[in-house]
């Protein structure tokens, strides 16, 4: 019998694994944390400082110049207004195409898993099926489509394709969850008069809130972080932040200011890296109550 601890079990004590997992962690933390690092140290040091090649050495004196010239001066060729408008527009992309493909993956989940209608497994499929053809293969038809309905280079027409690229994950994980919910609460509601709606609202939603947290930050992230779809189908007016950056970054105009792109890099990522950070437990939750299961 374990030994008891006044307060609470006694720790184990450290043995050679046990050793060994921490040093591997610390080393993979390490590892992957070291680009961040460099960023930001990076950003705050002045041409100058950067200049004299001391990559991973502390600024000698902070400097935010950088950040705020990033931030509303950066060149993009001749044009020089900073990422503040992709910022913009990829929150106005993100959070409408992160909402749509959520509401209608979660029915799809929900009418594929509990109401099964008549050829529910082959649509399943073949929606699945779809999801794991690489969509760079559709982009000259979506192309064609979105200008046959002039939708191609609009705000509207870039969130209509993230939503539909996002829906056979999206649908996936919510069929999924939904599969493990007592068949027999549905038809107790069917039983009450409760119709397909009702019993998803009030019912099957508020269940599904873990996951619902769990698909809105892989869609979020995957859709703030995208380029190319962004450089293909939103148009000139609507660039989103991750192709303002790449403008930023590849301009040949005058001297490369690194602290300048280290901090529009930072910028551009710090969102989603918060998102993860606020919400990390949630994410886990869902997981661990039917996100890969079934």
């Amino acid at each position: 019998m374990a030994d008891l601890h006044p307060n609470g079990p006694k720790p184990a004590r450290l043995t050679a694994g046990r050793i060994g997992l921490y040093a591997f962690l610390v080393v993979a933390a390490l590892f992957f944390l070291l680009p961040l690092y460099t960023m930001v140290v990076t950003s705050l040091k002045s041409m100058d400082e950067i200049r004299l090649g001391q990559i991973f050495a502390l600024p000698a004196r902070l400097d935010f110049s950088a950040w705020a010239t990033a931030w509303s001066g950066a060149c993009m060729g001749t044009v020089c207004v900073g990422i503040r408008s992709g910022f913009w527009n990829s929150v106005a992309i993100t959070l409408p195409a992160v909402a749509l493909s959520v509401f209608v993956g979660a029915v799809n989940g929900y009418a594929l898993s509990l109401w099964r209608p008549r050829g529910a497994n082959l649509l399943f499929g073949l929606l699945m099926a779809g999801g794991l053809i690489p969509y760079q293969i559709f982009l000259y038809p979506m192309v064609r489509v979105m200008a046959n309905i002039d939708l191609y280079n609009s705000l509207a027409g870039i969130i209509l394709v993230h939503v539909i690229f996002g829906l056979p994950l999206v649908t996936l994980l919510f069929r999924n969850y939904f599969v493990s919910v007592p068949e027999e609460l549905c038809k107790a509601a069917r039983v009450d008069g409760a119709g397909f709606w009702r019993i998803f609202f009030e019912i099957m939603l508020p269940i599904a809130v873990p996951m619902v947290v769990v698909v809105s930050m892989l869609q979020f992230t995957g859709i703030w972080n995208d380029f190319l779809l962004g450089l293909v189908f939103a148009g000139r007016d609507n660039l989103p932040m991750t192709v303002q950056l790449n403008n930023i970054v590849n301009t040949t105009m005058g001297e490369r200011t690194y602290n300048v792109n280290m901090a529009a890099t930072i910028l551009t990522a710090i969102v989603p890296l918060a998102i993860y950070f606020l919400s990390g437990r949630w994410f886990v939750r869902g997981i661990a109550a039917g996100a890969v299961k079934g």
